[in-house]
């Protein structure tokens, strides 16, 4: 199989920083470090780090203990950080200091619990298009009743290189996917964004779903995005919820099943080695 490049793990430890959102979760309040990640015999050429909802005032700390492990761990070769980017202008010397980072590829605010209206706030789009002039591109992490709002997001900064996280977090549960087709659609159709093959588990049933309930919404974003704009991500340690690394890949090999080569690498490694400036293997 092509070398494989895994564009969304996180890593964190209670011990060290505060992580509101882990109160929630008894399973994973324990640090997960590199050690911990079991690739099922799958060797990773590149790992991306997505920050991991920290308390927001550590987020440069966060990035910091990264590279630390990153000098041991060579094959984290990208990081995505946090910044307050609904300060506008005044996030622009956090921006400044984030960017000399020699890990950092690019910013997440997450907006997945914020209220409508949040994203298209001047003071967000006002920080979000600052990260262009840095090399940084935008982390979309939205739940799939936020993806009209994002879409116009993306459509007012088409200097600006978008992520979206998880496929915007369809209703997979649910089993409605007619709106979140669309809304993908319509996102699709701007050429300043890609879209991770990640999290879709998370948003399933934990204990009994299967590869059917997701392969849909896989089949759909690749082909809305194409092979060339859609990126592989674990989604690790959240996705330890309800699946384990292989069979995640298993099912979006799957879901590549059909593909070229050339277009199985784009998604598997070409795609977050380009959109992140990787090293190249």
């Amino acid at each position: 199989m092509t070398a494989l490049v895994d564009a969304h793990l996180h890593l964190w430890d209670p011990r060290r920083f505060r992580y509101p959102w882990l109160a929630g979760s008894a399973a994973l309040r324990r640090p997960f470090l590199p050690a911990a990640l079991d690739t099922a015999g799958h060797r990773l050429a590149g790992a991306v780090f997505v920050e991991a909802g920290r308390d927001p005032a550590q987020a440069y700390d966060e990035v910091r203990w990264v590279e630390d492990l990153a000098a041991r761990w060579p094959v984290l070769c990208g990081a995505v950080a946090h910044a307050d980017l609904e300060r506008g202008g005044d996030v622009a010397a956090a921006l400044r200091r984030l960017a000399a980072l020699p890990l950092v590829r690019g910013v997440r605010r997450n907006l997945q619990d914020e209220p409508p209206g949040f994203a298209l706030a001047d003071g967000h789009v006002d920080g979000v298009r600052l990260l262009a002039g840095h090399g940084l591109v935008a982390e979309l992490c939205v739940r799939a009743a936020q993806l009209s709002e994002v879409t116009e997001l993306v459509a007012r900064l088409p200097q600006v290189t978008f992520v979206l996280d998880h496929l915007g977090k369809p209703p997979v549960r649910a089993g409605t996917p007619a709106p979140w087709r669309e809304q993908l659609r319509r996102l699709a159709g701007h050429p300043n964004v890609v879209c991770k093959l990640s999290g879709l588990t998370t948003e399933a049933d934990h204990a009994r779903w299967r590869p059917g309930d997701v392969l849909p919404y896989l089949r759909h974003a690749l082909a809305e995005f194409g092979p060339e704009r859609c990126l592989f991500g674990s989604d690790w340690p959240v996705a330890t919820l309800a699946t384990g690394y292989d069979r995640w890949l298993a099912v979006v090999l799957e879901a590549l099943h059909g593909r070229t080569s050339a277009q199985r690498a784009q998604v598997l490694g070409g795609t977050a080695t380009r959109v992140y400036r990787l090293p190249a293997g």
